[in-house]
């Protein structure tokens, strides 16, 4: 795989797999590295783009990317790609008793800071473990405090608003912060051939 392709590929994912092998670490823009020591664990200090020297076999390094991600909400995702930055539709009860489903965009960013505290504590699959779980449980909850058409008409503003407080409440403390959140399609469970039950 080239080097474009790679950077290609990191900009749908939090993480990427081990930098270099040898003695250095090339960190791009935008990025930064954690490095695992044999001796002393997961490294709290993080690498910030450019090059760097590692111990080669008693260092390893891990890129995590720090720009803006989307999380999209859509028919097009492919549940195939579990890790991916994304889910399927995802379907919620509202106050009035309808089954409804949400599609919508998520905007994530990844405290520097706290990488390496997230790195050991969660390990690289936090996408599977807290992202996904976490708005699929919180978008239910919202949306069960309204009705229908509030959600898709008058209140929808204050649907965005109050997921994202939700979902900021419990992302923010694991360091990852959450920028933005916009619905975009809400619609009749039937009118969707997968969804996330």
């Amino acid at each position: 795989m080239s080097q474009e392709e790679s950077l290609d590929k990191l900009m749908y994912s939090f993480v990427m797999e081990d930098v270099l092998k040898g003695f250095f670490i090339y960190v791009p823009p935008g990025y930064v590295a954690c490095v695992y020591d044999l001796g002393r664990g997961v490294l709290k200090k993080v690498l910030t783009p450019g090059l760097h020297f590692k111990i080669p076999f008693w260092q390893k390094a891990k890129l995590f990317n720090t720009q803006t991600l989307e999380y999209g909400i859509s028919r097009k995702f492919n549940p195939e790609h579990e890790k991916a930055m994304g889910d399927i539709p995802i379907s919620a009860v509202t106050k009035d008793a309808k089954r409804i489903a949400f599609e919508g965009t998520i905007l994530l960013r990844l405290d520097i800071q706290q990488i390496p505290s997230l790195w050991q504590t969660i390990g690289e699959d936090f996408v599977i473990k807290i992202i996904r779980p976490t708005v699929r449980s919180r978008i239910r909850m919202v949306a069960s405090k309204f009705t229908q058409e509030e959600i898709v008409g008058v209140k929808r503003d204050e649907v965005e608003t109050e997921l994202k407080n939700e979902i900021e409440r419990i992302f923010y403390p694991r360091g990852i912060f959450v920028e933005n959140i916009l619905l975009s399609e809400i619609g009749s469970v039937n009118e969707y051939k997968k969804i996330a039950e």
